[in-house]
């Protein structure tokens, strides 16, 4: 199943957005099977996010989270079992889940907690000071003869 847009025009003036395609590809597909369990994502600061999934049953020993790379994913399994119970009514969802949420760059779970059936995910993107904008220095005449080819750096307000 193809989703309704065609991003093929965009292949040819982009490089490197493989990866940002692909996802919007397979989102049309996907929306279908993850209407389960239902979540929140939010963001609380500049560089801070919190993923609230309701997962009422769950208890923490039946939840996994595993962060590789640029993905978070969420499993949830019941290890109790149901026979020799009788419903009404079941209207409780405690069926095995998969979740996955694709992060963006340099952004790492800080925390997780599990109060009142909801599973609160706390994300936090720390970009390494290497790759910050940094602000160089430009000199003009006699401050730049004699001062070798390497221009000078300053970072956060202060020369380096």
């Amino acid at each position: 199943m193809r989703s309704a847009f065609d991003f093929s025009p965009l292949y040819r003036s982009t490089v490197g957005f493989d990866r940002l395609f692909d996802m919007l590809d397979q989102s049309a597909q996907v929306e279908s099977m993850t209407n389960w369990p239902p979540y929140n994502i939010e963001k609380v600061g500049e560089d801070q996010y919190v993923i609230t999934m309701a997962i009422a049953g769950f208890s923490p020993d039946e939840i996994e989270l595993t962060q590789k790379e640029s993905q978070l994913l969420v499993t949830g399994q019941k290890k109790g079992s149901d026979e020799g119970k009788q419903y009404l009514h079941h209207g409780i969802a405690t069926r095995t889940f998969k979740q996955t949420f694709n992060l963006a760059d340099h952004v790492k779970v800080t925390g997780a907690n599990l109060e009142n059936g909801l599973l609160t995910v706390e994300l936090k993107r720390e970009v390494p000071e290497a790759l910050k904008p940094r602000r160089i220095e430009i000199r003009s005449g006699a401050d730049a003869k004699g001062s070798g080819r390497h221009p000078q750096q300053i970072e956060h307000g202060k020369a380096a």
